[in-house]
């Protein structure tokens, strides 16, 4: 923990200004970064490699507080990582957010009344790529201004020609191995954007929507029938069969019938299922296998037919009825209304409430719906994912996080790959003019002739690639080798199933590849990344989720505007802890500004009084503070250490801000003014000490707050950029308990009189006679000075006189502290103080009282809350004693 640096710190001290503007500063320092190519990795380079790809945040969008959080973490990683050795990669980029951008664009053709049919596919594209060049430069300002530290020349997109290659591909080897296929399916279906989307897409709400009963078969109660419960009236019109459970004494008998069809007239059969719940409702349900998940699981184990009785937008089609070319919110009341005047409600329409999935991007609610789609089969993909994880290849933090992905990885569902878009990547099949099927990989072409399949890839399939498309895969190169498989992905744990699980299928898909290989063990399975950190969500400071809808949420940019890119940076990454959700506020962000501002303030007084690093002296000749200070430096390192390695950001940030405020701040630099008034060796060895644990504190602060610690570091050593200097190693000093202990009674002791003097009625700064007695006994000898200088005594004549002592037991002996307040008390104003405290705890005392005397309050309210109120009647019960017996003392003056 040394460094050299000429003795001019009081000229650097001048060249900090007045008071720390995060404003003036933070965009031009991080651009000397960047220029300077800090950011830069080098493959090629002799020192460990250390990777993080970027989670691509959507071309359209701009960052939220989730993603300010992934960032910040992702830097102070990197950031640290450098200044450990490590040749560092962050690289960066942006997804092509298929549906998202299309939207957008086909929005802004609309306002000219167009549509993208007007322009055909190829100009269409054209128009959203001018789009992305315009728009798509939102999101790397604002990680300018968060102060990521990527590297701005590996930028990459998933639609720019390496990744498009990197598609083509692996969809040809997914195809090749029979692990893409086409088939028709249930999907989540858009009417609005007419695609199907995925189910990261949709996003489930409460609506309060109408339960209605419909009788199928007779209107004759003697005559069969039966009785079913609907939200979706509109889809009775493909149903195919009504269901019971196969033991259900009502329905046995019906069992192989056939009923009619209230409004087609056609016989559908009853069939027996286990699905059916037989204690829910009428214990029978209407299934229409083309529009319900569940009603095509059992179309398929009954061989119903599946009848289709909705177009692409929605509409109703090909039922033969007066419904068809109805939309089907329409339908929805023109078929119950029909079969209101059939006879046909069983009971009257009652409020239902119910979760509706509905589409993320149009807002409106999705549609089941049978479609011929491209399928991903997963089975054999998933459970590489799964091992993956189990045998240790890749370690989920925290380990809590585990049940949850093999729940989802050992239980999935094969994949729907395609959209029904024209942005994205096209799929590389082509259909000759016999029907026949061809998947043409990156160096082939299809036969004249032939046409390719119009639907894209999800987005996800895309960003599945992206921790080895970035670098160059296909192709063998030599950021492959040097920092694949990446050393941790940082990320929510709300996307652990979607965007996680498929980079982990791909990455195990192509683990054998000679680019993935290259350089690595031939046992060993080549995973895309060593650690997953997963995080919280982002809360308000009251615990509630942010959203739109509730109007809580906050811009990172507002606060970076407000109080700084550090000050957002330290907030958040002082509440993440592997997989907790964090509360954050403006409290938060004010509380993370000051310390800011504490820590600048602090190094420009040190600076002024001439602090600097350097060599340290002989331990020997070092004073009891500066050998505690230096000591809790190396604790603090330790703990800091511990703390980044297991990806505990939260403690990490504790430990350092509680060493630099309170430690080093509100007691090491009180002691240092003592020494520094000393003018003597002392004074010399503790502008050096002071000077080196600032520069190692910078240097550990500066992965998490970057901009404060390099202007402040900059000034305190004379160096070319913290970015670049080292992290602080443990220097291997055994610790002096003797002079940690003889700080920590300085500590107590001056704390104690402290609050004596308050008790006395004594101003904080107002200089009081005393006499000490014991302090030499106590081994507090060397620090005399700074227990007087520091609780404001003054020696008191040996003929003088106590009014007022307090006793203080320390570790080896009791330290009397006799003073004089002869004429240093306004004795009135201080019983007006008095009773007005006497007054306030004694209304405290027989409020808790009289909580803790009613019965009725007892037996109701939570222990917890009982304990709060019994430990808040202890201190309002002692301060009446202590301000009564304070009282009852200037009564005898």
């Amino acid at each position: 923990m040394t460094s050299a640096a000429p003795d001019n710190s009081r000229n650097r001290a001048d060249a900090l200004p007045k008071s720390w503007n995060p404003g003036e500063v933070e965009a031009e320092m991080y651009e000397r970064w960047v220029a300077a190519g800090y950011f830069v990795a080098d493959p090629g380079s002799a020192k460990p490699g250390y990777s993080i790809v970027l989670p691509p945040p959507n071309v359209t969008g701009s960052l939220h507080m989730g993603h300010a959080l992934d960032h910040t973490l992702m830097d102070t990683l990197s950031r640290r990582k450098r200044m450990q050795g490590y040749e560092v990669l962050w690289l960066p980029g942006m997804d092509h957010a298929g549906i998202a951008t299309q939207t957008i664009v086909e929005k802004q053709l609309a306002v000219d009344g167009k549509t993208k049919e007007d322009f055909g596919r190829e100009l269409f594209i054209d128009k959203v790529w001018d789009w992305k060049r315009e728009s798509g430069g939102q999101i790397q300002w604002q990680m300018r201004a968060l102060g990521d530290g990527v590297d701005w020349s590996r930028d990459r997109f998933t639609m720019d020609d390496g990744l498009s290659r990197a598609v083509q591909t692996i969809f040809k080897r997914l195809y090749d191995a029979g692990l893409i296929y086409r088939a028709e399916r249930l999907v989540n279906w858009s009417p609005e954007l007419r695609t199907a989307i995925s189910d990261i897409e949709v996003k489930f709400e409460d609506v309060e929507g109408e339960l209605v009963s419909l009788r199928y078969g007779s209107l004759d109660d003697a005559e069969p029938h039966v009785i079913v419960a609907t939200t979706r009236v509109e889809t009775m019109l493909g149903d195919t069969a009504v269901a019971v459970h196969p033991e259900d004494p009502r329905y046995k008998a019906l069992i192989g019938t056939t009923i009619e069809h209230p409004i087609t007239g056609r016989q559908i059969p009853i069939i027996g299922d286990d699905y059916v719940d037989p204690e829910f409702g009428t214990g029978a349900v209407k299934i229409t296998p083309a529009h319900d998940p569940n009603d095509f699981e059992m179309g398929l184990r009954h061989n119903l037919p599946m009848p289709s009785i909705m177009d692409e937008s929605g509409r109703i089609v090909d039922t033969g009825t007066r419904f068809d070319g109805m939309d089907r919110f329409e339908a929805r009341v023109a078929v119950r209304e029909e079969l209101a005047g059939l006879g046909r409600v069983a009971a009257e329409k009652r409020p239902y409430l119910h979760s509706v999935g509905h589409s993320e991007r149009s807002g409106e609610p999705i549609e089941p719906r049978l479609s011929m789609q491209w399928w991903v089969k997963v089975e054999s993909l998933a459970k590489a994912a799964g091992d993956a994880v189990r045998n240790g290849d890749t370690v989920i933090h925290p380990p809590s996080q585990e049940p949850r992905w093999f729940d989802w990885v050992d239980n999935m569902h094969d994949w729907t790959i395609s959209r029904q878009l024209w942005w994205g990547h096209r799929i590389p099949i082509w259909y000759g003019p016999e029907g026949e099927v061809m998947c043409v990989g990156p160096d082939e072409t299809a036969p004249e002739g032939w046409v390719q399949d119009p639907d894209v890839l999800d987005t996800w399939f895309s960003s599945g690639l992206w921790p080895f498309s970035t670098m160059g895969w296909p192709a063998n190169s030599a950021e492959l080798e040097k920092f694949y498989p990446t050393s941790v992905l940082v990320t929510g744990y709300d996307i652990l199933f979607f965007w996680v699980a498929r980079m982990m299928m791909f990455g195990t898909f192509v683990s054998e590849d000679s680019a993935i290989t290259a350089g690595k063990p031939a046992d060993a399975v080549q995973v895309p990344f060593r650690d997953v950190f997963l995080h919280g969500l982002i809360r308000d400071e009251h615990g509630k989720k942010m959203s739109k809808s509730r109007g809580n949420g906050i811009d990172p940019l507002d606060w970076i505007r407000s109080f700084g890119a550090d000050a957002l940076r330290f907030t958040l990454a002082r509440g993440a802890q592997p997989g907790g959700d964090l509360s954050v506020g403006e409290s938060h962000a004010l509380a993370s500004r000051n310390f800011v501002t504490k820590l600048f303030n602090a190094t420009k007084f040190a600076l002024m009084n001439g602090a600097r690093p350097g060599d340290l002296p002989e331990r020997a000749t070092l004073t009891d503070a500066d050998r505690w200070i230096l000591d809790r430096f190396e604790e603090v390192l330790a703990e800091v250490d511990s703390a980044f390695d297991a990806y505990e950001f939260g403690k990490a940030c504790e430990a350092l801000f509680h060493f630099a405020w309170d430690e080093l701040c509100d007691w090491y630099l009180e002691l240092a003014k003592v020494q520094f008034a000393a003018g003597d060796a002392r004074a010399e060895s503790t502008s050096v000490v002071l000077g080196t644990v600032l520069d190692s504190v910078l240097r550990l602060l500066h992965p998490v707050i970057p901009f404060v610690t390099e202007s402040l570091w900059q000034a305190l050593t004379g160096g070319e950029s913290i970015v670049i200097a080292a992290w602080p190693r443990p220097s291997g000093v055994p610790a002096d308990t003797v002079a940690a202990q003889r700080v920590a009674d300085a500590q107590e002791l001056i704390t104690e009189v402290r609050r004596f003097r308050s008790d006395q009625g004594l101003a904080d700064k107002q200089k009081v006679r005393a006499r000490l007695t014991g302090l030499d006994e106590a081994g507090l000898t060397e620090l005399r000075e700074a227990v007087t200088s520091l609780a404001r005594l003054t020696d008191l004549e040996d003929d003088q006189e106590t009014s007022a002592s307090v006793e203080v037991r320390l570790s080896r002996t009791t330290v009397v502290v006799g003073l004089n307040t002869e004429g240093a008390v306004d004795l009135e104003a201080e019983r007006r103080r008095l009773e007005k405290d006497l007054a306030a705890a004694e209304k405290e005392l027989a409020g808790t009282d009289a909580k803790l005397g009613n019965e009725a309050f007892l037996a109701k309210a939570p222990e917890p809350v009982v304990d709060k109120i019994r430990s808040r009647r202890d201190v309002a019960s002692a301060e009446v004693a202590r301000i009564g017996a304070r009282l009852a003392e200037l009564a005898s003056k």
